[in-house]
């Protein structure tokens, strides 16, 4: 076998159609981890390099790598994630021609184009509000690490019950101080007093104990304290980590965020999301990437493997990816001086685990990674693709207390793509 790249352009309809009664009951994604990629990352500079190319569109960054596949190359700056490509598969073939930030951002997180009269929640809230049902952890079903992007409302209209928790802090630090739930300076001794203080202060609670309005007071209290001083608050806690796993992530800010997300997946969380800031390079592009890649290559990595070392990669889906990719051709001009600008027309993704299978390619783009040669995938194919991998129907109604009458993530009118990732989608 020469390869295991697929390169698809024509789909039977037979093959298009999935039965999704059955195919759905045979799930196993029971979690997902966004790697966000904020800003946007180069396709050339990845997943998808062009060294013959030239300088003009290489730049430093002009050689590629073999990985562990056949057939199967990426940018040499990727070494570790060279060694484990047979894990994830890459679609090289993302499009959808949107170059501004806030609108490639909700389209690629919604599934849906702006302008469209309705404020769509995020993947994220979407699978909070089908699995939040079942989940029955302390933590909230839908965190987001470190920093909110700010871009959209995640939760759109489905409410603030859906918005994401988000941790601020910094996990590289020696406390990650999560808000809300952890306090630098502060210990649980000293937080035990405060809770005993604030109770021999509530005269009124204990003359009405039986209140309903002071019974659900002391219900999301104690709910509180529980993520403040008990088992919960340990998640976040990375001393716990032995130091060997804790450097194979790497001593950085990304690296150590990921292994917050191993953490969480292991707790039952159904859905993290990672803003990985930094990828938004117009300037000094290749000195930020020689840092970026580097970190994201060793911490994604790490991920991976040690996912799979806990028998839990085959249930958490993991998807890479940022709003659009940037300019092939590298901008040596002033202001630029060697940046990337916006690009929406072709990029790439990276899928991994929860029934996504490993070792494929999706797609193609042209000669200078520019355009799309083979294979288009929109924000919607891949969207859909990971809601039926983790048990929710795209057709279904979706739930929400505004009485608005719509689908998950119906496929628009006039769509003409190809459909979901059913070539690397683990459904039968």
């Amino acid at each position: 076998m020469k390869s295991r790249i697929v390169l698809v352009s024509i789909f039977c309809a037979a093959a298009m159609t999935l039965a999704a009664g059955d195919s759905l009951q045979k799930t196993k994604a029971k979690s997902v981890i966004q790697i966000w990629m904020w800003g946007g990352p180069s396709q050339n500079d990845t997943f998808d390099p062009k060294p013959a190319a030239g300088y003009d569109y290489c730049g430093q960054l002009d050689k590629a790598i073999p990985t562990n596949v056949p057939g199967i190359e990426i940018n040499a700056s990727l070494p570790m994630l060279a060694k484990i490509a047979d894990k994830y598969s890459i679609i090289r073939s993302m499009t959808h021609g949107i170059n501004g930030h806030e609108s490639a951002a909700y389209y690629m997180q919604t599934g849906h184009k702006p302008g469209t009269g309705l404020v769509y929640p995020s993947l994220g809230a979407i699978v909070c509000a089908f699995k939040g049902k079942t989940y029955a952890g302390k933590i909230p079903p839908y965190i987001v690490l470190t920093q909110s992007q700010g871009r959209f409302s995640e939760e759109g209209f489905l409410g603030p019950l859906y918005k994401p928790f988000v941790t601020g802090g910094d996990p590289g630090r020696p406390v990650f101080a999560v808000e809300g739930i952890v306090a630098e300076g502060i210990t649980q001794q000293q937080q035990q007093r405060r809770r005993e203080l604030l109770g021999n202060l509530d005269n009124l609670g204990r003359l009405m104990p039986d209140y309903p309005d002071f019974v659900l007071f002391d219900q999301a209290q104690n709910e509180a304290y529980e993520m403040i001083l008990g088992e919960t608050r340990k998640v976040f806690d990375l001393s716990e980590e032995p130091d060997e796993v804790r450097n194979r992530y790497g001593r950085n800010w990304f690296g150590q965020t990921c292994l917050v997300a191993r953490r969480l997946v292991e707790k039952g969380v159904p859905y993290i999301t990672i803003n990985y800031p930094g990828w938004d390079t117009h300037k000094q592009h290749f000195q930020t990437m020689q840092r970026k890649l580097s970190e994201f290559d060793q911490g994604l990595s790490a991920l991976i493997e040690d996912l799979e070392k806990r028998n839990l990669l085959e249930t958490t889906i993991i998807w890479c990816s940022g709003e659009f990719g940037r300019t092939p051709k590298i901008q040596w001009e002033p202001p630029w001086n060697g940046g990337r600008n916006h690009w929406g027309h072709c990029f790439s993704v990276l899928v991994a685990g929860g029934g996504f299978k490993g070792g494929f390619v999706v797609g193609a783009s042209d000669d200078k990674g520019e355009y799309v040669a083979q294979r288009p995938v929109y924000p919607e194919d891949l969207l859909r693709s990971i809601l039926k991998l983790i048990g929710i129907d795209p057709d279904e109604n979706l739930p929400n207390d505004r009485g608005i009458d719509v689908k998950v993530l119906p496929y628009p009118e006039g769509y003409s793509g190809q459909g979901e990732l059913i070539e690397i989608m683990g459904l039968k």
